[in-house]
């Protein structure tokens, strides 16, 4: 056999070599990334606390009122903790009652855990039942993420609630989909799977609810760091946030519900 005729099958065989390597490589990872994704479905999660107040009122009596909802997942009820004052509507409403200029907070949710931006449709006739909000905060994208939905589409869903809530004169402040790639219930390679997600679901919302009319609140890129860093942001299921997330979260969407909340009062 002549020397080139070798280097051609040695260039053959290094090629069959590495294309059965990758192959083993991809089915290896997939099987990985499917045993972790049967794990995390199976483990137990923290459930909603049926003891939480989902209306209050917060602040002095002599403050201007201030209607406040939130919309959304199970951030949107404090899932996680077992205090309204640890939720993050609970969080926010003593901000609001306690800043420069107090509010005297009415809170609700009309959030559900577990919720898609599919289902925001119900729960903005929900919101909008009764007196008309002042403030919603919208809270959504962490399932959206984690079921792998196309970002366009839940985006899509998203920017309708929002449109709805501004149509109806109620200010929107979105917190975009949470840094995933922060949750300690999932392992690697997963838990980077996920957070790729959560990132291009955060980039489609702002899209659309900029569009809408909201306001956004990238939480991943506010927070992200944080959770990453410290295990004490999350509860004790490793997914959802603990007091102490909450309260991380609260105060970074507090400027812009603020902002929110004057420009309803302006009116």
């Amino acid at each position: 056999m002549s020397e080139r005729n070798t280097r051609t099958e040695l260039a053959v065989r290094l090629g069959r070599a590495a294309a059965l390597s990758l192959l083993a490589g991809t089915v290896g990872g997939a099987a990985v990334l499917a045993g972790e994704a049967i794990v995390a479905r199976t483990r137990r999660y923290a459930e909603p606390e049926l003891g939480l107040a989902l209306r209050a009122t917060v602040g002095p009596t002599d403050a201007p009122p201030l209607r406040l909802v939130l919309l959304g997942d199970s951030a949107a009820l404090g899932v996680g903790v077992q205090r309204l004052d640890d939720t993050i509507g609970g969080q926010l409403g003593n901000l609001l009652a306690e800043g420069p200029n107090g509010r005297r907070v009415h809170l609700s949710s009309v959030g559900v855990s577990g919720s898609r931006s599919t289902d925001l449709a119900t729960q903005v006739a929900r919101a909008l039942l009764g007196p008309r909000p002042d403030v919603a905060v919208i809270l959504i994208g962490a399932n959206d993420a984690t079921a792998l939905r196309r970002p366009s589409e839940a985006a899509a869903y998203l920017g309708g609630a929002v449109r709805r809530l501004c149509d109806a004169g109620v200010e929107v402040v979105v917190g975009t989909c949470p840094d995933l790639g922060a949750v300690r219930a999932v392992a690697p390679p997963l838990r980077q799977v996920l957070g790729w997600s959560g990132r291009r679901t955060a980039r489609a919302q702002t899209v659309a609810v900029l569009e809408a009319g909201g306001t956004v609140v990238d939480l991943a890129a506010e927070t992200g760091a944080v959770f990453r860093a410290d295990a004490g942001t999350l509860c004790h299921d490793g997914y959802h946030p603990s007091a102490d997330g909450y309260r991380v979260w609260a105060h970074a969407l507090l400027p812009a519900v603020a902002a929110a909340a004057a420009v309803a009062s302006s009116r």
